[in-house]
Formats: structure tokens, C-alpha cells, sequence
């Protein structure tokens, strides 16, 4: 179980990259910082708009990079638009990669749920049931929770 990641504890870019083997061009670096800071996954627009001197085919290359070396992941939303977060919860285990979001069904943000230790646990107890559902020979590598709702902001 990874500790929640702080901005104290947060990898830079240039780290994550490096760790993945994967070579710190000018683009990565910015798109990869963008992300790491963002309080939820963002759309390539939104990174777009973020990242001005950035093209467009440039950002979605570097975003197809960093989601292939397992540094980012790409989030299908119900609006039919792409978002990308920091997958650095499962940067020490990929092979055992549980995902959780938030997705507000008013302002269309997607919050990732991963840091917080119900959200572990919660995976925890789904890993067990599928393998208590479907006896010996299944296993699982890759688990995704969505929830729907209000956030915050929202609410309000």
C-alpha cells in the first residue's frame, strides 16, 4: 500500500519519468508537471489551454506516452471526452492496477479517488470477491470503479 502523496512527497516529473524509462523530452516534462499538479484528470483541452505553446498533436503524443509507460492513465468520461491523471498509484505494481474516480455528473470533473486509504480498502474487498465468484483459474489485472454524483462545488 503506497502512503498518500503529498506535495512534500509528490516525484517531479523528470523522477517519473526517469524511473519508467522513459526519455524527458521538453513537451513530456510539461505535460507530466501540468498533470502532477492538477487537482483533478484533466481533457486535452484543458491541458491545451494550460500548456498554450504547446500544439495539439505534440500534447496528445506526449499524453499517449506517458498513459503507454504506465505514468498516466486515460479516463473515458460519459461526456465522450478523454481525461488524463497521474497514475502513481500504481507506479510500484502495475500488474495489479486498481483505479477509483469521482466523476461529477453536473461540472463534468473527474476526482481520483486512489490516495485515500478506503479507497484501497474498498479494492481490497473486490479483488477477494472476483476471486471468490469465479473460483480457480480467473485473475484479475486491472480493477475500475466509477462513481457518479455531485461534488463539492456543486452541491453548493
Amino acid at each position: 500500500m503506497n502512503p498518500a502523496i503529498t506535495p512534500t512527497t509528490r516525484p517531479n516529473a523528470a523522477d517519473l519519468l526517469a524511473a519508467h524509462g522513459v526519455r524527458a523530452t521538453g513537451a513530456r516534462l510539461s505535460v507530466l508537471t501540468c498533470l502532477l499538479h492538477a487537482p483533478q484528470a484533466m481533457s486535452h483541452l484543458e491541458l491545451q489551454q494550460a500548456l498554450p505553446e504547446m500544439d495539439r498533436v505534440t500534447l496528445y503524443r506526449a499524453l499517449d506516452c506517458l498513459s503507454l509507460a504506465g505514468i498516466a492513465h486515460k479516463i473515458a468520461g460519459d461526456d465522450r471526452v478523454f481525461r488524463y491523471g497521474t497514475a502513481e498509484a500504481r507506479a510500484h505494481e502495475p500488474q495489479h492496477y486498481s483505479h477509483s474516480h469521482f466523476k461529477c455528473t453536473r461540472c463534468k470533473r473527474v476526482f481520483c479517488l486512489d490516495d485515500s486509504q478506503q479507497a484501497s480498502a474498498l479494492h481490497q474487498q473486490l479483488q477477494a470477491s472476483v476471486a471468490h465468484a469465479l473460483l480457480s483459474g480467473f485473475q484479475t489485472h486491472d480493477i475500475e470503479l466509477n462513481i457518479k454524483g455531485w461534488c463539492a462545488a456543486c452541491v453548493n
